[in-house]
């Protein structure tokens, strides 16, 4: 934490020296605007013991901001529908699916936000539903409802009528001249989430479209992308009388800068704002800006309005929880180490988080199996654990639970299920493993070479069995003999609980 507040004091400061903004504010031709950058927010609640991030933690700042200048604004640079823990339990009887999040930007009073790929996580009945109850502007230039072939413009229904999502989005600000000053928003989505309802236009020219329709009827153009780093150089450079592109998707803070064109990226969960202060110049046309990277932590008050909304929802995820365990807020284990369960970690390479979850599988049946095999994409947190680990945050690391299942299985199929995990880097069906090593050109299991013509115990994530993330394995594939499902009073009759049970002893 030390490096990281250096960090943010050395940013700080070359924003306030390089951007050089005038302290005479008092200008008749220059006009102030503030705006307030987070992205991939998850989690309404604080994260970490409390000791990071946190809605209305955020909206303590907003309010600050606002008090500074009325012409503040607050921004999402796109992932917040999912994925979440509270997104996948029922709530008067249906699932939530991003609706504690959409409550509490309502009541924040976001402005827009742009399109994340994990919006798509979500059916297209469920994403209308959100788009119907958001009271702030959507924009994305290349992502399109996918109807029987026919692209068209999502929407959301306001007061009884459709209203079709734009590419763009424009903020007016008063001036000092009286006239408006007009500030305008370009977004793309990276296409990293296929879905059948969904089209994904070519990032670059979409963006490049969307901002030759919108550059002659504003004053200033802003991205709000949410793209990898390296694509979003890439928009830089295609665009570079853009000053700022405040980006998404990558979950650590960055700040680079392509040619005039600055790149921002605050942490994901909100465990970090960029804030932007940005003074224009209706004489010269000159923009300048200066960025704060703020660190959303336990030293910044709750805002009541807002922190009401997320006990609600904190009320209904603890009482879901002690379904399971009895103290969700029990320390269960101290993390010398970080337990990395970031996506595009966990999905292609062994991980300490991965290696737990699987040897939790095993010491749920007394370590009595051969191995146990969990699929990657089960883990939905997309971040990592430091420091003090709860069981509320087990289950953000594993949201849908799920049966631990000992299966017999032959070692012919147990060999080809470890092969097409491998050669599935990158996706959801990589396997995290425990007790089964690649070494050389073979599968070693308890150290010993897999033998094709013997039976061995594995303890399987159920999600597996049902043949959707590697097709040569279900509960119907001959080289399956048998299936135990654990009891209902039985710690592998829910995988969060086997994890949670294995740390408190480990």
């Amino acid at each position: 934490m030390k490096q990281f507040r250096v960090l943010l004091l050395l940013i700080s400061t070359t924003f306030f020296v390089s951007c050089g903004i005038s302290n005479q504010s008092n200008s008749n031709t220059k006009t102030h605007f503030t705006i307030i950058q987070l992205n991939d927010v998850y989690e309404i609640a604080p994260i970490q013991g409390g000791k990071y991030g946190g809605m209305a933690r955020v909206e303590t700042v907003h309010q600050n901001l606002l008090k500074e200048n009325k012409n503040t604004m607050l921004v999402l640079a796109g992932d917040f529908l999912s994925p979440s823990l509270l997104g996948t339990i029922k709530y008067n009887g249906e699932r939530v699916r991003g609706k504690q999040m959409v409550e509490v930007m309502n009541a924040m009073n976001f402005d827009v936000m742009a399109f994340g790929n994990h919006e798509f996580d979500l059916s297209y009945t469920h994403l209308q539903d959100r788009l119907n109850e958001s009271k702030f502007e959507w924009i994305s230039a290349n992502v399109l409802h996918n109807e029987n072939g026919k692209h068209s413009y999502f929407y959301k229904v306001v007061d009884g009528k459709k209203r079709s999502l734009q590419d763009s989005y424009i903020k007016e600000f008063e001036t000092p001249e009286g006239t408006k000053l007009k500030v305008g928003f370009i977004s793309v989505c990276i296409p990293s989430n296929p879905k059948s309802y969904v089209y994904y236009g070519d990032m670059y020219e979409e963006i490049k479209r969307s901002y030759n329709e919108i550059k002659n009827k504003v004053d200033i153009v802003i991205g709000l992308t949410h793209a990898s780093l390296a694509q979003d150089k890439k928009i830089a450079e295609m665009l570079p009388n853009v000053p700022l592109i405040m980006g998404g998707h990558e979950h650590t803070n960055s700040y680079d800068k392509v040619g005039n064109v600055v790149i921002t990226k605050a942490d994901a969960n909100a465990k970090s704002t960029y804030i932007h202060r940005f003074e224009y110049d209706s004489k010269t046309k000159e923009v300048q800006f200066k960025s704060e990277l703020k660190e959303i932590n336990n030293q910044i008050p709750f805002d009541k309005k807002v922190d009401t909304v997320v006990n609600k929802w904190n009320v209904v995820l603890q009482n879901k929880i002690k379904e399971v365990v009895p103290e969700p807020y029990k320390v269960v284990y101290k993390a010398k180490a970080p337990l990395d369960a970031r996506e595009n970690t966990i999905r292609g390479v062994q991980t300490n988080m991965g290696e737990i979850i699987a040897a939790s599988m095993s010491f749920a049946y007394n370590n009595e199996v051969d191995c146990a095999l969990v699929n990657g994409g089960s883990v939905r947190i997309d971040d990592v654990l430091k420091g003090d680990v709860n069981a509320i945050d087990i289950f953000r690391v594993l949201p849908y639970g799920g049966k631990v299942l000992k299966v017999d299985i032959k070692g012919t199929l147990l060999k080809k299920v470890l092969d097409f995990g491998l050669e599935a880097a990158g996706t959801g069906a990589y396997l995290q493993r425990y007790n089964a090593e690649r070494v050389g050109d073979e599968w070693m299991i308890k150290k010993q070479k897999i033998q094709e013509d013997k039976t061995y115990v594995v303890a399987f994530s159920d999600y597996l069995l049902r043949g959707l993330d590697i097709p040569i394995l279900s509960d119907k594939s001959s080289g399956v003999l048998h299936i135990y499902e654990p009891k209902q009073d039985e710690i592998a009759y829910d995988i969060r609980k086997a994890v949670v049970n294995y740390l408190e002893v480990k």
